[in-house]
C-alpha cells in the first residue's frame, strides 16, 4: 500500500507575530507567511474573523532586514510610563520599548487650510484649537528629558504655520538643544505670503521645511488632499529656493493613484536647489481615509522600493538598504549631488560598517573606519583628518549634518521610505523597535506614532482604557522582560 502523499501547506511559516485585531483593537496572535515572494501577516480574532494582509512583497528583502540588519537598541536618558498591561498598551515610552527617538513630532495645531481626505490627524477647518505657547515649551522640554540632544524634532499639525504664535514657536525651539529642527507644511502660507517665508529664511540653519509633494497630476492630488495644489507646490518651491531653505519632498503613496510618480518626484526633486531629498509614505489605515481599502489595497515599503529603483536611474536595488534601528518600516538612500551628475553613496558602503557600528544614529566622523571610507571615495581636495568633525550623521536616517569647505549639506540628496504600521499590519516585535515619537499634548508622554494614530489620540484613549480593564479583569497585567 503505498503512503499517503505528504501534506504541505502552500507557505512557508516564518514567525509568530502579536497584532491587534483591525475592529476592536484587542491584542491576538498572528503568524507571518511567505508566500513566494510575497509575505503575509495572518490572525485571527474569535469575535470578529480572520484577515490576512500583505506586508512585503519582496521576500529576500523582508527577510534580510529581519536578518542582517539588527543593532544593539540605543535607550533614551528616561523612561515615561510603566509596565503594566503589555505592548501596545503601555506606551509612553515604557521601558520594554527598544530605541530612543530619532525623530520626535510635536504637533502644535489641529487646524488645518485642507480637509484631506487621507489624514491620521483628521485635520481641518473645523479644528480650531491652537496649542498654548507654554504647552508647546512644556512638550519640547519632554523631548529633551527624553534624549537630551534630540537628533531630529518636527513640529507638525494640522497645519503649524497657521498658528498665531509660530515663530515664537520657532524661537522656543532654538532655545533648546535640538540638532535638527523640521516644519511638516502643506507649502500654502509659503506659496502665498512673501514676507511669512522671509521671515522663516531667518531660520535656515539647521532647519528643514517637510513639504507635502504628492503628485504632478490634478485627480490624484484631488483624491489624497481634496484640491489641486499644483501650482501652490510651484509657487512655494519657488520661494523655498530663493530663499535657500533646505526642503524635503515629503510623498503620501496610494496604490493605483500616484505609485506611478515615484521616479518622477524623485526626478524632479534633483533639479531643485532647495530640495534635499524625498520621503515616501504609504497610507496609514488610520484617521481619516476616504475610499481606501485597508485590507486588500495595500502599498508595502517594498513595492515603493522598488518603485525607486525601477522608475528613476538614480538608484539601483543596493542603494536603498534598511535602517538599521527600525529595519522593518524605515528604508534609506543617499546620495551626492555633484556637478558631475547624481552618485550614489549606500550600496557603496558594506552594511556591515552601518550595523556594526556603535550607536543607531551613525556619526561617521566617530567612526574612523567609515569616515576614511567615505573621504577616499568622495573627497580629491581634502583629507579625512583636515574635515575632521563635519559631514556629521551622513549616514543617519534623518539629516544632521554640517557644512564643510568643499562638500555640503546641499550636495547631500537623500530617499527614506517610511512605513506607518496599522490595525491591519501591526505587529508589537517591530513596534518595540520603532524610533519615530510623539509627544502627547496632555501629559507630555512620548509615544510611537504608529501606536499614538490607533489607541492615544484625540479620544482613542477610552477604548484603550476598555482593553486594559479587561486585561485588569481576566488577571493578564503584564510584566515586562527588561532588566
Amino acid at each position: 500500500m503505498e503512503s499517503p502523499a505528504p501534506r504541505v501547506r502552500p507557505y512557508l511559516y516564518y514567525d509568530l507575530a502579536v497584532s491587534v485585531c483591525p475592529v476592536c483593537l484587542r491584542r491576538i496572535d498572528g503568524k507571518i507567511l511567505i508566500e513566494g515572494d510575497a509575505v503575509f501577516l495572518a490572525k485571527r480574532c474569535p469575535e470578529h474573523g480572520s484577515t490576512k494582509v500583505l506586508i512585503a512583497d519582496d521576500s529576500d528583502y523582508y527577510r534580510r532586514s529581519r536578518e542582517v540588519f539588527l543593532k544593539p537598541p540605543e535607550m533614551p536618558l528616561r523612561y515615561n510610563t510603566p509596565v503594566r498591561w503589555g505592548c501596545p498598551y503601555d506606551c509612553g515610552l515604557c521601558p520594554d520599548h527598544e530605541q530612543h527617538s530619532c525623530l520626535t513630532i510635536v504637533e502644535i495645531t489641529d487646524h488645518c487650510n485642507l480637509r484631506c481626505p487621507v489624514c491620521y490627524a483628521e485635520s481641518g477647518p473645523d479644528r480650531p484649537g491652537f496649542q498654548p505657547l507654554a504647552e508647546v515649551e512644556a512638550m519640547l522640554d519632554a523631548v529633551v528629558r527624553n534624549e537630551g540632544r534630540p537628533d531630529v524634532v518636527q513640529l507638525s499639525g494640522g497645519e503649524p504655520t497657521l498658528h498665531p504664535r509660530f515663530f515664537e514657536i520657532l524661537d522656543a525651539a532654538r532655545a533648546r538643544p535640538i540638532r535638527h529642527l523640521m516644519v511638516n507644511t502643506n507649502g500654502i502660507r509659503i506659496a502665498r505670503d512673501e514676507a511669512f517665508a522671509s521671515r522663516l529664511a531667518e531660520y535656515r540653519k539647521g532647519f528643514e521645511v517637510y513639504l507635502q509633494f504628492d503628485s504632478f497630476e490634478g485627480p490624484a492630488l484631488h483624491t489624497l488632499r481634496g484640491a489641486d495644489l499644483r501650482s501652490i507646490r510651484e509657487r512655494a518651491l519657488t520661494r523655498l529656493n530663493e530663499l535657500e531653505i533646505s526642503t524635503t519632498l515629503v510623498a503620501t503613496l496610494e496604490r493605483g493613484v500616484n505609485d506611478h510618480e515615484i521616479g518622477a518626484i524623485i526626478d524632479f526633486a534633483l533639479t531643485q536647489p532647495c530640495v534635499r531629498g524625498v520621503t515616501f509614505q504609504p497610507i496609514q489605515a488610520a484617521g481619516r481615509i476616504e475610499g481606501v481599502d485597508p485590507e486588500r489595497n495595500r502599498l508595502t515599503l517594498t513595492e515603493v522600493r522598488r518603485g525607486i529603483t525601477s522608475q528613476s536611474s538614480v538608484f539601483k536595488p543596493e542603494d536603498i538598504i534598511p535602517v538599521p534601528c527600525h529595519p522593518d518600516c524605515l528604508a534609506m538612500g543617499y546620495a551626492l549631488k555633484t556637478a558631475a551628475g547624481t552618485l550614489p553613496l549606500t550600496g557603496l558602503i558594506d552594511p556591515m560598517v552601518l550595523i556594526e557600528g556603535a550607536r543607531n544614529t551613525i556619526v561617521f566622523e566617530q567612526d574612523p573606519g567609515l569616515r576614511d571610507r567615505l573621504f577616499k571615495l568622495f573627497s580629491t581636495s581634502h583629507s579625512p583628518e583636515s574635515q575632521a568633525g563635519s559631514l556629521r550623521e551622513l549616514l543617519c536616517c534623518l539629516p544632521a549634518i554640517a557644512a564643510p569647505e568643499a562638500l555640503g549639506y546641499d550636495n547631500v540628496f537623500r530617499v527614506l521610505i517610511v512605513q506607518f504600521m496599522d490595525a491591519y499590519s501591526l505587529d508589537v516585535r517591530s513596534v518595540k523597535k520603532s524610533c519615530i515619537h510623539i509627544v502627547h499634548p496632555k501629559d507630555h508622554r512620548l509615544i510611537p506614532f504608529d501606536t499614538y494614530n490607533l489607541f492615544y489620540r484625540d479620544g482613542r484613549e477610552t477604548r484603550l482604557q476598555e482593553l486594559r480593564e479587561a486585561l485588569d479583569r481576566a488577571g493578564a497585567g503584564f510584566r515586562g522582560l527588561t532588566s
